[in-house]
């Protein structure tokens, strides 16, 4: 099939099956005319590696899961492949713990703002002097 009927298929649009390609993670074969052609297992393997964008994982590291794919097989690649999930795992739950440190941050920012503001709405208005 070509690009758009990959797309349509799948949801992602041309360009970002062109990413997918350019990084590795997805191959085509071309025509004569250079068009881009993708097997129907295509389908499965942009599912595949949107599922792998949403869970946050990185280009670089998706192309270190894939192949767990590609040799359902082999130990050893499942085994590197659980290593990276559990890596990216572990990242994104220091993204969240600094997240958590950035929010209570501006909530002690806040906080004070609140009471400056209650300060200001309790003061006295200044007299206007005359000129």
């Amino acid at each position: 099939m070509r690009i758009g009927e990959l797309s349509k298929r799948t949801g992602a649009s041309p360009r970002s099956l062109r990413y997918y390609e350019e990084q590795g993670l997805l191959t085509s074969s071309r025509s004569d005319a250079g068009q881009r052609h993708y097997s129907d297992a295509a389908v499965r393997r942009v599912s595949l590696i949107r599922q792998l964008f949403d869970a946050g994982m990185s280009s670089r590291v998706i192309a270190t899961v894939l192949p767990c794919v590609d040799v359902p097989g082999d130990l050893g690649v499942a085994e590197e492949t659980f290593t990276a999930m559990m890596r990216e795992r572990d990242r994104i739950d220091a993204d969240i713990a600094h997240l958590i440190e950035t929010r209570d941050a501006l909530d002690v920012l806040i906080r004070a703002n609140r009471r400056h503001r209650a300060e200001l709405s309790t003061a006295p208005e200044p007299v206007a002097q005359s000129a």
